[in-house]
């Protein structure tokens, strides 16, 4: 196990190294293709180890001095790094940050700070699996995805220079360094990965490097770092106050005692998950080509806060630093739907929706119940899935048509119905019974009724009611047709597709596969988290659920089938006067011919950034320092 894991996170970063030395295509495309095999094959072997293993926690690594040193010596070229391109785009902030998080790390690792215990580097349990597979399965797809995309960007996108291989490259160091994250048990190992993936989607939000794109990385930096320092602090104090540097040994403390460590690591979370206040820097994301989007918005980077999270839940569990985590998060989840009706820009209605969604998974991790996890592990998974679909359908569409507004989308059944199909897939599965995400937003909504939480339940109850709202405009949008609608090209290339049609069938098969996901996977990890489980939603319930999603597809092919000989009349549409013949042009009530054309409502008036963003950043200010002055000051 211990080879197998090594070389899981050892392989993309080999990948990495050639991808960079290959200007090639076609090349490219092969060592592309062949990593995604080899990591998802080594992530699927792992994970069938596990299992036939029994399914136990398990520990790696006690004696790593040599991998301590080298890491130390990467936070220093790291730092490096970052200081220089602040000081070369005069972002000086970013490099004081940067530096103040290192020194401090510095101080504690090598100025005999850090407590002399052997502690295993490495842990693997049932979560740990779970966040494997998915960075392996949707972070290696995306590589596929983007062997195709980024030929097409290039060829729309002239202005900008091809530096694919510098993409790349920085695409699998992003998977190497999550792939360490989520294996990590030492709070320092942890940290490390963590630092690396706050760089590496730096440099990757500013791939066009147009001022723009510079603006926003910079921001998304910051803003990481700030929270690196919240993790740094965090580690130092867990260490030097309660001996503790490893996950699984702080999980087991009185989260009454250890407060100070663990709402520090809560604020490092809350960043790297782009909750208010630290949204921002994930909508500014969406400068950077939608592979990095992608990858940044689903099985990744924001990924990592709540995967933390969860882990912290049993410490967070009624405590102040859980009630700021839960307030936070359900807040953002109510803020982010709204705001997301008011734009017609596809990929910032998925950057609004993945914050909002992230948001409900905070707030599950910060009630820290049995009945919370279970939905909050639920809806990374299917998160992860749909979303990673959306994106790269997004894409394909913005490349085929010349647009990702939500408006150009009319016909799109007709035009394009296997991108249209697909993205209604991936929009199914975030909403609609009987997938995934909404069951475990049930769970969730119930798991909150039986807390107490009142103030949770109204945020998911109208937040879930305006997800309803822009979701259903945009598949409305993209099913209505008009009749000179016709098919055109298909222009998606072959890469494109592979990872699409593996995604949507990967969402159908989750749903099929909910009862086994639960009993076998999720539920005994609660069991050995919180001593005991029980199921949030009865085996007889999936099981309804599981037949509902069959009959999803069988009945309209069914349908089709036996009336796919029929010959129907079709009558003229009545668009609020008399129909001109064409099915496109009226005859009102003074005789005049006008045009008939349908849009959306987006309420920028009501929900609009210039009414919601400034107070909704100033209450969740108010929300994290006073509660983090209460935790604080009640530990002292």
């Amino acid at each position: 196990m211990e080879s197998l894991i090594i070389v899981m996170i050892c392989l993309p970063f080999i990948s990495a190294l050639l991808l960079a030395l290959f200007k090639n295509n076609t090349a490219r495309q092969i060592i592309t293709y062949a990593s995604c095999a080899g990591i998802i094959g080594l992530a699927v072997t792992f994970a069938a180890k596990y299992f036939t293993a029994g399914s136990t926690q398990l520990s790696f690594f006690t004696e790593t001095k040599a991998v301590d040193y080298t890491m130390i010596g990467i936070e220093a070229f790291l730092v490096v790094l970052i200081t220089v391109l602040s000081i070369k785009y005069k972002q000086y902030y970013a490099a004081l940050l940067s530096i103040a998080q290192t020194a401090l790390m510095f101080w504690y690792e090598l100025g005999g700070k850090e407590p002399h215990q052997q502690i295993s580097k490495m842990f693997v349990d049932q979560l740990t699996v779970i966040m494997v597979l998915i960075v392996a399965v949707i972070g290696s797809l995306i590589t596929v995805y983007a062997c195709g995309y980024m030929k097409d960007y290039h060829e729309h996108h002239k202005e900008f220079k091809d530096r694919r291989r510098y993409f790349f490259s920085l695409l699998y160091v992003f998977l190497g360094a999550m792939f360490g994250l989520v294996l990590s048990n030492s709070l320092i190992w942890m940290y490390f990965f963590w630092e690396i993936t706050s760089v590496v989607s730096f440099l990757l939000i500013g791939y066009t490097r147009t001022p723009e794109a510079i603006h926003n990385c910079f921001r998304a930096l910051w803003m990481n770092l700030l929270g690196g320092c919240g993790f740094a602090a965090g580690i130092v104090i867990a260490g030097m106050q309660f001996n503790v540097t490893d996950m699984q040994s702080l999980i087991l403390c009185d989260g009454k005692l250890i407060v100070v460590p663990a709402i520090l690591l809560s604020f490092a979370a809350l960043t790297k998950s782009a909750q208010m206040p630290f949204s921002k820097w994930l909508l500014g994301a969406m400068v950077a080509p939608t592979p990095s989007s992608a990858l940044l918005h689903s099985a990744t980077m924001v990924k990592a806060g709540v995967y933390l999270l969860l882990r912290l839940s049993p410490v967070l569990s009624d405590s102040y630093a859980g009630l700021m985590v839960s307030l936070v998060g359900g807040f953002t989840f109510l803020v982010m739907s709204m705001l997301a009706i008011t734009v017609s820009d596809g990929k910032k209605v998925l950057a609004y929706s993945t914050i909002s969604n992230l948001g409900l998974i905070t707030a599950c991790a910060g009630v820290g119940a049995k009945e919370t996890v279970w939905a909050g592990m639920f809806l990374i998974i299917f998160h992860a899935i749909s979303k990673s679909l959306l994106f790269q359908t997004v894409g394909a569409i913005e490349n085929a048509t010349g647009s990702r507004d939500i408006e150009t989308m009319h016909g799109l059944v007709r035009r394009h119905p296997y991108l249209a199909w697909t993205l209604v897939i991936g929009i199914a599965g975030m909403f609609l019974a009987p997938f995934g995400m909404l069951i475990s937003k049930w769970a969730a909504l119930k798991a909150f009724v039986d807390c107490g939480s009142i103030i949770l339940v109204l945020f998911v109850c109208f937040g879930s009611a305006t997800t309803l709202f822009y979701w259903m405009k945009w598949i409305a949008t993209v099913l209505a047709s008009k009749n000179n609608d016709v098919k055109a090209k298909n222009t998606t290339s072959a890469n494109q597709w592979v990872s699409i049609l593996i995604h949507s069938l990967l969402m159908i098969a989750l749903c099929v596969t909910f009862p086994f996901l639960s009993s076998k996977v999720i539920i005994p990890y609660i069991d050995v988290v919180f001593n005991n489980a029980t199921a949030v939603i009865s085996n007889d319930n999936i099981v309804i659920m599981v037949i509902m999603l069959v009959a999803i597809f069988l009945v309209p092919g069914a349908a089709w089938l036996t009336a796919k000989e029929t010959r129907y009349k079709k009558a003229p549409r009545y668009i609020n006067g008399v129909n001109a013949g064409d099915q496109m042009n009226y005859i009102d009530s003074m005789g005049e011919k006008k045009r008939f054309f349908l849009a959306n409502w987006y309420m920028e008036d009501i929900f609009g950034e210039k009414k919601l963003w400034n107070p909704s950043i100033v209450i969740s200010i108010l929300i994290i320092v006073a509660l983090m002055v209460i935790s604080i000051g009640g530990a002292f």
